[in-house]
């Protein structure tokens, strides 16, 4: 399996076997229930993330986040008082034959039923970006998740974003791109009008993640890149490290991190951004 994952990427190995089906189904909402399931159930009522009539795309890469998520909205449909619908929505962007076939097996494994699409855009993306992909690829991606979540009727696209990757974002956008910006638990597609995008595993913590995902002996995908695993760093590896160091001397910096989105001070700031409209500061002395 190791040398499926890209350089750089954590490999998860699960700790035995897998897991009976139904026994990995009960765990995720009693063995696990403090850590993740009511983490999910908090995340979807805080935000409201699933309402009634809704038609949730899940977007399912194979990952350690999004097996979970699929199981969880399973399990939300037959526990949860909100009438809604679910697809499961896997892409392969071009993957090695071997890691398509570990995403298939995994999902008929975990009674997942995926409706399972191609596309080519890890060759597209290694054409027009060569020297730094990632970017184009991920926009790439959500837009042909975009795509085939409308053509299923979804009016909603459920990504496997975790804790972790939101106050990472928060760091990487502060230290390398020079401004205060987060991951949103829900927001409105600019380019498919009916579509709003939810990240419903936004107050779970990776950890949890993967244990989880080590109990139930499932080997998920890691990095499955075909392209850039090999010809760029990835600063949010670094960010990851550098957060977990800043942990040793700052009590509770990951919970400082994520709140701070919460607690901006537009008086205390040079200037922001709303609708696409920059202001300053200064605005209040004309």
């Amino acid at each position: 399996m190791s040398d499926l994952a890209g350089k750089g990427c954590e490999i998860i190995v699960p700790f035995d076997e897998r897991q009976p089906l139904k026994d990995i189904e009960r765990s995720i909402i009693k063995k696990y229930r403090k850590h993740l399931w009511s983490k999910f159930i908090k995340a979807i009522r805080d935000y409201n993330l699933v309402e009634e009539g809704d038609k949730i795309g899940v977007a399912i890469s194979g990952g350690k986040d999004s097996l979970l998520m699929a199981k969880m909205f399973q399990e939300l449909k037959r526990h949860g008082q909100v009438n809604f619908e679910v697809e499961f929505i896997a892409m392969d962007p071009g993957y090695h034959k071997d890691i398509r076939q570990l995403l298939i097996d995994n999902c008929e494994y975990l009674d997942i039923p995926i409706h399972l699409f191609d596309s080519r855009i890890f060759e597209i993306a290694d054409e027009i970006a060569k020297d730094y992909p990632c970017y184009m690829c991920a926009r790439m991606r959500r837009g042909a998740l975009y795509s085939k979540a409308e053509e299923l009727g979804c009016n909603k696209l459920a990504l496997g974003h975790h804790y972790d990757d939101v106050i990472e974002t928060t760091m990487l956008n502060l230290l390398c791109a020079g401004n205060f910006k987060t991951m949103l638990p829900k927001l409105d597609s600019t380019n498919f009008d009916g579509i709003q995008i939810i990240r419903p595993l936004y107050y779970i913590r990776e950890e949890h993640i993967i244990r989880f995902i080590q109990n139930s002996g499932i080997w998920p995908l890691n990095c499955a890149c075909m392209v850039a695993a090999k010809k760029t760093g990835n600063k949010r590896y670094e960010i990851k490290d550098l957060i977990k160091n800043l942990g040793e001397n700052f009590k509770d910096v990951e919970k400082s991190i994520f709140k701070a989105a919460e607690n901006v001070n537009i008086d205390s700031v040079l200037g922001w951004q709303q609708d696409g409209i920059k202001h300053s500061f200064l605005e209040k002395y004309e």
